[in-house]
C-alpha cells in the first residue's frame, strides 16, 4: 500500500514539474521591465520597488513619494554617488561631462566633483544573473579619459536582505580600479525573489503552488485509500472509499438538516396561510351576523305592524 501511494505522488509531481518547465522554456525571453528570473532556482526577482518614480505635478500625491534618488557614500573616493534602479535619476542634472544634452535626462548614476557632473551610466531596465549573482549594468557614461576611447560604466550587485524593506534599501560603493568602472552593492528584500506571475503569464503564485500541493494530497488520499480498502479490507462498491462510514455519516447529517429546513419552511408557509384563512372567515362571519341581526329586526317590526292593524280592525 505505501509503495503504491508513494509511486502515485512521484508520478504526479514529475508530471507537474515537466509541464511547468515546458511552459517556462516556451517564453523565457519575455519578462517585464526590471524583472529577472534565476536560471537555477526559477525564482522571479522584481526590482521595480527600488525604482524612484519622477514626482507628479499633483501636490497632494507628491507628499507621499520620495523626492530624490538613492545615495551611496564614496568614502576615500572623495565624491558621493547618486543612483536610481531601472530608470534615470529624478534630479535635474545639467552640464554632464561628455554627454549630449538630449541624453542628460537618461543618466541613471552620476557623481559630482570639482563643480563637474560625471555620468557613470545611462538608463537600463534589464537586470540579469551572472551565475548566482543578480546584477545590473549601466554603460555609456562620461569618457574615462581625455581621448574618449572608453566610457564610465556601473555594475550593481543586488543582495537579499529580508531585514531591509524595499523603501529603505542600502546602497554601498564597493570601489573602482581604474575610475572607469564602478562597483556597487544593494541590500534589500526586493532582491530575495519569489514565485509569481509576470505579464507573459509565466510562473505560479503562492496560491497556485498551494493548490497543486493540495490536489496531489487529495489524489494520493483517494487512490491510496481505495486501494487499501479493496485489497486489504476486501470492500466493494462505495465502501471502497477511504473512511466510508465518516463520509456516509456526513451525507446523512446533511440530508437530515435539509429535511428539517424544508419542513420548517413548509410549516411557516402553512401557518401564514391558515392565519389568512381565519381572518377572512372571521370577516365573513361578522358580515353574516350583521345580516342576520338586521333581518331579525325587520321581522319583529312587521309583526308589531300586523298586531297593530289587527287591534284597529277589532275596534
Amino acid at each position: 500500500m505505501k509503495p503504491l501511494t508513494s509511486r502515485f505522488c512521484f508520478l504526479l509531481a514529475s508530471a507537474f514539474t515537466s509541464v511547468y518547465a515546458s511552459s517556462d522554456s516556451s517564453g523565457s525571453g519575455e519578462l517585464a521591465p526590471c524583472v529577472a528570473r534565476s536560471p537555477t532556482t526559477g525564482l522571479y526577482y522584481d526590482l521595480n520597488a527600488l525604482h524612484v518614480q519622477p514626482l507628479p505635478s499633483d501636490e497632494k500625491s507628491r507628499k507621499y513619494m520620495r523626492d530624490e534618488s538613492w545615495h551611496a557614500k564614496g568614502y576615500d573616493y572623495n565624491a558621493n554617488f547618486t543612483l536610481n534602479v531601472c530608470g534615470p535619476v529624478v534630479e535635474n542634472i545639467t552640464d554632464v561631462v561628455g554627454i549630449e544634452e538630449e541624453r542628460w535626462q537618461n543618466v541613471s548614476a552620476y557623481y559630482q566633483t570639482n563643480g563637474k557632473t560625471y555620468s557613470i551610466g545611462q538608463q537600463s531596465s534589464d537586470p540579469f544573473f551572472r551565475g548566482r549573482k543578480l546584477v545590473m549594468n549601466y554603460t555609456d557614461g562620461s569618457p574615462c579619459d581625455d581621448e574618449g576611447s572608453h566610457n564610465k560604466s556601473t555594475i550593481i550587485s543586488f543582495l537579499c536582505d529580508r531585514d531591509v524593506t524595499t523603501s529603505t534599501p542600502i546602497f554601498s560603493f564597493v570601489g573602482t580600479m581604474d575610475q572607469c568602472t564602478y562597483f556597487f552593492e544593494v541590500r534589500s528584500s526586493a532582491a530575495c525573489g519569489g514565485y509569481g506571475h509576470n505579464p507573459a503569464g509565466q510562473g505560479l503564485s503562492p496560491g497556485g503552488v498551494f493548490g497543486i500541493i493540495a490536489l496531489i494530497a487529495v489524489a494520493a488520499y483517494l487512490v491510496g485509500g481505495c486501494a487499501y480498502q479493496r485489497t486489504v479490507m476486501h470492500q466493494r462498491g462505495w465502501r471502497q472509499c477511504p473512511n466510508y462510514s465518516l463520509w456516509a455519516g456526513i451525507v446523512d447529517f446533511l440530508k437530515d438538516m435539509a429535511i428539517i429546513c424544508l419542513s420548517s419552511l413548509g410549516r411557516f408557509f402553512n401557518f401564514k396561510r391558515s392565519t389568512t384563512n381565519r381572518a377572512s372567515a372571521g370577516a365573513d362571519g361578522l358580515q353574516h351576523g350583521q345580516f342576520a341581526g338586521n333581518r331579525r329586526r325587520d321581522v319583529d317590526a312587521e309583526n308589531r305592524l300586523i298586531d297593530q292593524l289587527d287591534e284597529e280592525w277589532d275596534d
